[in-house]
C-alpha cells in the first residue's frame, strides 16, 4: 500500500510538473508573439508618419539622416547581441523599441515609393500576416526537429545578401525575381525554425529545473526580434511581386 502511494505521489508529481512547465512555455511565447506585435504596430505607425508627412520625409530622406536610419538598426542587432549577457532587461527592451523606431522610418520609403495608393501594401502585409501564422505555428507544434534547417538557412541569406549586392550593379529584373522568390523561402523556413528554437530554449531551462528567468526575460525580446526581422523581410519580398521591387 506503501508502494502505491509512493508510485502514486510521483505520477500526481510529474503531471503537476508537466502541467508547470506548458503553462510556463505559453506564458513565454505570448510574451514573444506581444513584443512581435507591439513592434510592427510601433513600426507600422512610424513607416506611415514618415511616408506621409512631408516634413518628417524630408528630413530624413531629403539629408545624409538617411544613412544614419539605413545602417543604424544593423548596428543595435550586433549591440544587443553582443552585449545582451550584460544588458539589464530594461534596457534589453528600451534597445528593442527604438529598433522598432528606426526599422519604421526605414520602412517609410515603401510609402513614398506607392505614393498614395497603398492597396499592394496592405495585400502584401495580409499575405504575409496569415503566412507568418501559419508557418510559425507549424514551428510550435511540429514534432519534427528543425535545427537542421539552420545552417542551410544562414547559408542561404548569405548567398541572398551577395546576389542582393551584385543586383545593384547588374540591375537584372530576372535577378531580381529570383532573389524576391528564394527571399520568401528563406524567412519563411526563418519563421518556423525560429519559433521552435524559442520554444526549445524555455524547454531547456524549465526541464533542467535551473533559474533562467533573467535568461529567459531577455530572450522574448530577442525571439521577438528575431520574428520581427522575418517577417519585415518576408514583407518587403512578398511586396516586391506587386511593383515594389526597387
Amino acid at each position: 500500500m506503501a508502494e502505491f502511494d509512493r508510485m502514486a505521489a510521483t505520477t500526481v508529481g510529474t503531471h503537476s510538473r508537466a502541467a508547470e512547465i506548458d503553462q510556463g512555455l505559453r506564458t513565454h511565447m505570448m510574451s514573444v508573439y506581444n513584443y512581435l506585435s507591439g513592434g510592427l504596430f510601433v513600426a507600422a505607425g512610424t513607416a506611415y508618419a514618415f511616408g506621409n508627412i512631408p516634413a518628417l520625409a524630408n528630413a530624413v530622406w531629403g539629408s545624409p539622416l538617411k544613412w544614419v536610419v539605413i545602417f543604424a538598426p544593423l548596428a543595435l542587432i550586433f549591440f544587443m547581441s553582443f552585449r545582451l549577457q550584460k544588458m539589464s532587461i530594461g534596457a534589453v527592451q528600451a534597445t528593442y523599441w527604438l529598433f522598432t523606431v528606426l526599422m519604421g522610418i526605414s520602412l517609410s520609403a515603401v510609402f513614398l515609393r506607392f505614393a498614395g495608393d497603398y492597396t499592394p501594401i496592405v495585400q502584401a502585409f495580409g499575405i504575409t500576416a496569415v503566412s507568418f501564422l501559419g508557418l510559425s505555428l507549424y514551428g510550435y507544434t511540429t514534432k519534427r526537429s528543425l535545427s537542421g534547417m539552420g545552417s542551410f538557412l544562414l547559408m542561404g541569406l548569405i548567398g541572398l545578401i551577395l546576389a542582393s549586392i551584385a543586383n545593384i550593379f547588374i540591375a537584372s529584373s530576372a535577378l531580381s525575381f529570383g532573389i524576391s522568390v528564394i527571399g520568401v523561402l528563406i524567412f519563411a523556413g526563418l519563421t518556423a525554425y525560429d519559433t521552435q528554437r524559442i520554444k526549445n530554449e524555455y524547454l531547456y531551462f524549465a526541464q533542467a529545473g535551473t533559474d533562467g528567468a533573467a535568461y529567459l526575460a531577455k530572450g522574448a525580446v530577442m525571439g521577438a526580434l528575431g520574428l520581427f526581422l522575418n517577417f519585415v523581410n518576408m514583407f518587403q519580398f512578398i511586396l516586391s511581386f506587386m511593383g515594389g521591387s526597387e
